[in-house]
């Protein structure tokens, strides 16, 4: 299953951190904010309180129409901006004209220690309001002075710079996004790069993994490397440990067959023959077995499977004249064959020269690409106009030995042998019915990218 990229991982991954971080800075910024406009408006109050107090002592008069405050704000009704003088019984001495007509707010908190109190509330047209109150003495006669600031055009302004701050800060998310991606993209390029070389290697481009990576990938590089290279050892033991085998069992079965064919009529001579022939065939098969493996095993080799087989269109068409061989042009974009040019060769040119024996007049072959699958796939076909062969006699030509046919030269082994060098590269062989009326045999092998050898 493919996992998601690390990079789209990282991009998520901040991408929500930031709408987190951003959004919290916002709303911090605004409480912030907002403190700041609530502590700067009650500064002002306390500034138009101490003004009125002033004006008041100079008036000497509580009800004295002297008595004002410059601001326009508190001329308009229903502004949220009011002030009043008032006696400790609640009557109202005098107010601003923003308050005519309306109630005089009334807080219920207790003065402190400098005779002030301050607290929230709503005038009569539900605007919420900041009141500062102070009680003073003016002629020895007690007052309570009153000044509210409208709270709504500050709610207003944080609503507004929340707004603002939440696009300012969402545009630099984007922008911060954005970079992470690229950073994350730029910081994951030798990964990509050390990827690129080990698929290198698979296609046969390279018999190592070379390039210059960070201090992180490095060790991985030098790690598959050092695979490699124990892989390749590993095979050539194995190699060189069958061929001691094979080389070993040799001298006693010829030495076996030697004393079982100096008495070829005793019972017991004739057990040690039969037994030593298929000892002997049996050693020949898992060396060549043996063989096979440790030659594909190896990474790094590929062929141009277009040049091969047309090659071997040419050397068919001189060993039988008398067939038409057709060879099919592929496209351009055809890859190669991934591994040995000589396994392909044997595959290829067996079912070409069976072809050639079984068919009537025409042999025709062709190479194609099935790209459907994640890992693409070299298709050779080979097909004859020959008398072709049932389901049953297809699977049973496969099998090792099998002949249909015992008038055609040849020893019934090279079917067998292809399927060998299939199943070592991990292919396949299929055989039907031609369109040339004849057989078909499909052989499927794995597909490298077109390039040097």
């Amino acid at each position: 299953m493919r996992q998601r990229s690390i990079a789209t991982s990282l991009f998520l991954i901040s991408g929500i951190w930031l709408i987190v971080a951003l959004a919290g800075t916002a709303f911090l910024l605004s409480g912030l904010y907002s403190q700041a406009l609530d502590t700067g408006l009650s500064e002002t109050l306390d500034f138009h309180l101490e003004t009125l107090v002033g004006r008041t002592l100079e008036a000497g008069d509580p009800r004295s129409d002297a008595i004002d405050l410059g601001d326009p704000r508190f001329d308009r009704p229903a502004s949220g901006w009011y002030w009043a003088i008032r006696d400790p019984d609640g009557t109202v001495l005098n107010l601003s004209p923003s308050l005519v007509g309306m109630k005089v707010p009334v807080i219920s908190a207790p003065f402190d220690d400098t005779s002030k109190r301050t607290a929230a509330t709503k005038d009569d047209f539900a605007t919420e309001i900041r009141v500062n109150e102070r009680e003073v003495s003016v002629n020895g006669e007690k007052l309570r002075i009153l000044v509210t600031g409208n709270l709504d055009e500050i709610f207003q302004l944080v609503d507004d710079f929340r707004s603002q701050a939440l696009i300012v800060l969402g545009a630099v998310g984007v922008m911060l996004a954005i970079m992470s991606f690229v950073v994350a993209r730029i910081a994951l390029r030798p990964i990509n790069q050390l990827r690129t070389a080990v698929e290198r290697v698979r296609e046969g481009e390279s018999e190592s993994v070379t390039g210059t990576f960070p201090r992180e990938i490095a060790p991985l590089a030098d790690e598959v490397n050092q695979l490699l290279n124990s892989n390749a050892q590993i095979i050539e033991r194995a190699r060189s440990q069958v061929g001691n085998l094979a080389h070993g069992l040799k001298t006693p079965l010829a030495v076996l067959r030697n004393e079982a064919n100096a008495a070829p009529k005793d019972g017991l001579s004739r057990i040690v023959l039969s037994e030593s022939d298929k000892m002997t065939q049996l050693v020949s098969t898992y060396l060549d077995r043996a063989r096979l493996a440790a030659r594909t095993a190896i990474v790094g080799k590929k062929a141009d499977a277009a040049i091969l087989v047309s090659r071997l269109a040419r050397v068919m068409q001189k060993l039988h004249p008398d067939r038409n061989v057709e060879f099919r042009r592929p496209d351009a974009s055809l890859p190669w064959f991934r591994g040995d040019e000589g396994d392909l060769e044997e595959m290829a040119g067996n079912l070409l020269d069976n072809a050639c024996k079984w068919a009537t007049k025409n042999v025709r072959v062709s190479l194609v690409a099935d790209r459907r699958e994640a890992s693409p796939m070299l298709v050779v076909r080979v097909e004859d106009d020959g008398n072709g062969l049932t389901d049953e006699e297809a699977s049973k030509v496969l099998r090792r030995g099998v002949r249909l046919d015992e008038k055609t030269p040849g020893s019934g082994l090279g079917l067998d042998i292809v399927k060998e060098l299939i199943d070592v590269y991990g292919g396949s062989l299929q055989l039907g019915r031609s369109e040339l009326g004849g057989l078909r045999a499909e052989l499927r092998l794995p597909a490298a990218r077109p390039g040097r050898n």
